[in-house]
């Protein structure tokens, strides 16, 4: 059975993200005393949870962590990131599964027939309130 290369790490951002990458080594990353990083196709690791008939399960998805370009590697501040940490061989593979068909995956294109517009004060107030009395319902809830 192929290895999956031991330099795809698991990188936790202070955002909350996961994101599993290569990480260049040598030449190819920034020095060590640079406060920026090199990440080689990076994926974020999105955790969708599944009603299955013996309960939830999470379905984990790789996805390309940045769409709306064609870059292969991204560079990243350093002070962004939570830790790194190695990937199991199961996500290492999975990632090399993924990453095979990175430059083949289409960047996104707006939709041109879509028309963005700012909500009124008084809509967001409304969605607000809506939004509240979910929150209110939910902790009264008994589980």
């Amino acid at each position: 059975m192929h290895q999956p290369p031991t330099n795809i790490k698991i990188v936790k951002m202070i955002n909350g993200e996961d994101v599993v990458a290569l990480i260049p080594t040598g030449k190819e990353q920034l020095p060590d005393s640079h406060n920026l990083m090199r990440l080689t196709k990076p994926l974020l690791i999105k955790y969708v949870p599944q009603m299955t008939m013996t309960g939830f399960k999470d379905y984990v998805a790789l996805i390309k962590w940045c769409a709306y370009t064609s870059d292969i590697i991204v560079t990243i501040p350093k002070d962004k990131i939570m830790t790194i940490t190695n990937a199991t061989s199961e996500m290492a593979s999975s990632y090399m599964n993924v990453a095979s068909s990175y430059e083949k995956t289409p960047v996104s294109i707006r939709n041109e027939n879509y028309k963005s517009e700012r909500l009124s004060d008084k809509q967001n107030e409304k969605l607000n309130d809506i939004f509240e009395e979910l929150d209110d319902d939910e902790e009264s809830t008994i589980h």
